[in-house]
């Protein structure tokens, strides 16, 4: 299968923007890769993490490498989630924010889960096929679905902080924090239960995106010489590239359909 859509362009080349900005700064992507300042050899592996996702990046712009470079991306995007964010869950679980951090990691997981199965095949490097079944791509967009109300959950929660990011021009600015929020939430129980899902998927999508237009890249431009504004922006960026995938994972998938039913039969027969 050909993968197709702005989105997936996107997913790569951000991931090799990613890569370029550690291998100049020689560290990681600020909170979205928390590795403790005291862990040996750090620059070093801020060096090889960098090179890494420069590397799965383009291989996933080249047919003959989509597929191994999508499974080493979920891979090191899975490993990046469990032992840089869940330690963190598991020693304060009452933190939201900790949850929201998980939650946005597991997004490119599943982004990268799902152009894995769309795109491997069984004659080609790294074929899992469990991994490539219509089963495996439930559960990938299941992740995806289960992580967007944790972030919806953070923007209600850190309703203030997350105001502050709205652009002034624009009124109430809690209450836009407040609709971002739950928009989050339904569009992870609209996807998670097949209900709308694709429709959810491209609102989400939007939605994501932006937010990137309005809030990262106006903080780029007002502080260029700050890698935590493009740090920020190329997260955000990737987040609604990954969000895009699973839209376009729906393709075949009806735009109004309530059926559940009726929607699973469509994705069997896409897949």
């Amino acid at each position: 299968m050909r993968m197709k859509g702005v989105g997936y362009v996107v997913f790569a080349v951000t991931f090799v923007a990613l890569g370029a900005l550690s291998l100049f700064s020689g560290d990681f992507a600020y909170v979205w890769q928390p590795v403790p300042p005291d862990i040996p050899g750090r620059a070093f592996i801020a060096y090889v993490s960098g090179a890494f996702m420069c590397t799965v990046g383009i291989g996933l712009l080249n047919r003959r490498t989509v597929a191994p470079a999508s499974l080493m991306l979920a891979a090191y995007t899975l490993l990046w989630l469990l032992l840089l964010h869940v330690p963190h869950l598991l020693v304060t679980p009452l933190q939201e924010v900790n949850w929201g951090a998980c939650a946005e990691i597991a997004l490119l997981v599943a982004a990268a889960w799902i152009v894995y199965g769309l795109m491997a095949t069984p004659d080609g490097a790294l074929y899992v096929a469990p991994l490539t079944s219509t089963k495996a791509m439930r559960l990938a967009r299941w992740l995806f679905a289960l992580a967007l109300p944790l972030i919806g959950l953070e923007h209600l929660i850190y309703a203030q902080p997350t105001a502050d990011l709205v652009p002034a021009w624009l009124p109430d600015r809690l209450g836009w924090a407040a609709v971002t929020g739950v928009a989050h939430i339904a569009a992870g129980v609209a996807i998670f239960f097949f209900l709308l899902p694709r429709l959810a998927a491209v609102l989400e999508a939007w939605m994501m995106g932006i937010f990137t237009l309005f809030v990262w890249v106006p903080a780029v431009i007002a502080t260029p010489t700050q890698r935590f504004a493009w740090t920020a922006l190329l997260m955000s960026t990737v987040m609604t590239a990954a969000a895009w995938i699973v839209a376009d994972s729906f393709r075949g998938v009806p735009w109004f359909s309530f059926s559940r039913s009726r929607n699973q039969l469509a994705d069997v027969v896409v897949h």
